[in-house]
C-alpha cells in the first residue's frame, strides 16, 4: 500500500549544479505518476530507479519551460524503449498545439499514443480516477494560467469484523453484501446495521502539489487536511516584493498555506538559484509551521498508512 513521493527536481527557472528543474514522481500502490517535467527529468527517473515505461500519467502545472521542457525528450525515449501503452498527459492549453508540433517534427512514428487532457486552470475538478486514486486540479495564482494537483487515495474497501460473522451466523452472500456497505436482514426479522459488521481498515492518504503560485487562500482551502503538502518557496520573506512581481511565494507564505490547509507535513522547494542553502528558508517557514522540510533531490517521502481500529 505504497504512497510515496520522490523528488526529481527542486530548482526554480534555472538549474544549478545541485538542483534540477521541477519534477516529482508519485507511487500509489505501485502505480506511477509524474508531476511536472523539467529538463533532465528522464535522467533523474533513472537515478531514482523508476522505469519511465511504468508511468501511468503526467500532470503539468503550467507551460513555463522549467516545468515542461523535459517531457518531449521523455516522450521520445519511451518510444525508443518500446512503449506501447498510451500515455495520458494533463496540461493547460495550448499544450495540444505544442505537442502536435513535437510529434510532427520529432516523433511522427511514435509506437504509442500521447493522449492530451486539458487542465482548466480556473476549475477545481476531477481529472483522473482509478480504483485507488483520484486526482483533482487546484487553481493557482501565477503569471500565466496554472493549476496544482491534489492526489487523494480512495477509502479502501470495508473489512468484516470476524466476530460478527459467527455472532450473527452470516453466510457467504450476506458477508459479500456487508462488504458492499449494506445493512443485513436476518431470518428472525431483525436487521443488523452495517457499522456493526464492518470497519474501514485505514484512512485514505493525500498529497498536494502547489507550484508555481502566489499565496492562495482558495488553494489552501481546496487541499484541507492534506497529509503531505508540497508548496513552492522560491524566495525568502526579505525578497517578497520580487516574489509578488514574479508570481511566486516566500517560505513564510508557503507555511501560511500549510497552516490554512491544516496540512500534516510541508515540503518546500522550487528554490531560486540565489539561495545556495535552503536552511534559511526552512527556518523562516518553521516560525509558522513546525513540520516543514526542504526537499532533497533523489529523496523519497512516504506517507504511512493510518490504520483504523475496528469497533
Amino acid at each position: 500500500m505504497t504512497f510515496r513521493v520522490t523528488i526529481l527536481g527542486s530548482s526554480s527557472a534555472s538549474p544549478t549544479p545541485k538542483r534540477n528543474p521541477s519534477a516529482h514522481a508519485l507511487n500509489v500502490h505501485e502505480q506511477f505518476f509524474l508531476v511536472d517535467c523539467g529538463e533532465g527529468t528522464q535522467k533523474q527517473l533513472r537515478s531514482a530507479g523508476i522505469n519511465p515505461l511504468k508511468l501511468n500519467a503526467v500532470f503539468i502545472t503550467h507551460l513555463h519551460g522549467d516545468h515542461v521542457f523535459g517531457l518531449f525528450g521523455l516522450i521520445s525515449t519511451m518510444g525508443l524503449m518500446g512503449r506501447r501503452t498510451p500515455l495520458k498527459v494533463y496540461a493547460p492549453r495550448p499544450f495540444d498545439e505544442i505537442l502536435a508540433n513535437h510529434l510532427h517534427y520529432f516523433d511522427a512514428a511514435l509506437p504509442y499514443q500521447v493522449q492530451w487532457h486539458e487542465v482548466r486552470t480556473r476549475e477545481h475538478e476531477l481529472l483522473y480516477e482509478n480504483k485507488v486514486l483520484e486526482v483533482w486540479s487546484v487553481p493557482l495564482r501565477h503569471k500565466i494560467p496554472a493549476a496544482g494537483f491534489l492526489f487523494r487515495e480512495k477509502t479502501p474497501p470495508l473489512n468484516l469484523l470476524k466476530e460478527a460473522i459467527g455472532r450473527y451466523g452470516l453466510n457467504v452472500a450476506q458477508c459479500v453484501a456487508a462488504k458492499r456497505g449494506e445493512d443485513i436482514p436476518l431470518g428472525d426479522g431483525t436487521t443488523i446495521p452495517n457499522q456493526q459488521l464492518t470497519y474501514t481498515p485505514y484512512e485514505g492518504r493525500s498529497y498536494a502539489y502547489l507550484s508555481d503560485t502566489l499565496y492562495s487562500a482558495k488553494a489552501a482551502r481546496l487541499v484541507t487536511g492534506v497529509d503531505l503538502l508540497y508548496h513552492e518557496a522560491t524566495f525568502a520573506e526579505q525578497d517578497k516584493t520580487m516574489a509578488r512581481e514574479t508570481g511566486h511565494s516566500t517560505a513564510s507564505q508557503a507555511a501560511k498555506a500549510a497552516l490554512a490547509a491544516g496540512a500534516r507535513r510541508l515540503l518546500i522547494g522550487h528554490f531560486s538559484s540565489r539561495y545556495k542553502d535552503a536552511s534559511g528558508l526552512v527556518e523562516e517557514a518553521r516560525e509558522l509551521f513546525a513540520e516543514t522540510e526542504a526537499v532533497v533531490e533523489g529523496r523519497s517521502y512516504d506517507i504511512p498508512v493510518k490504520k483504523t481500529q475496528p469497533e
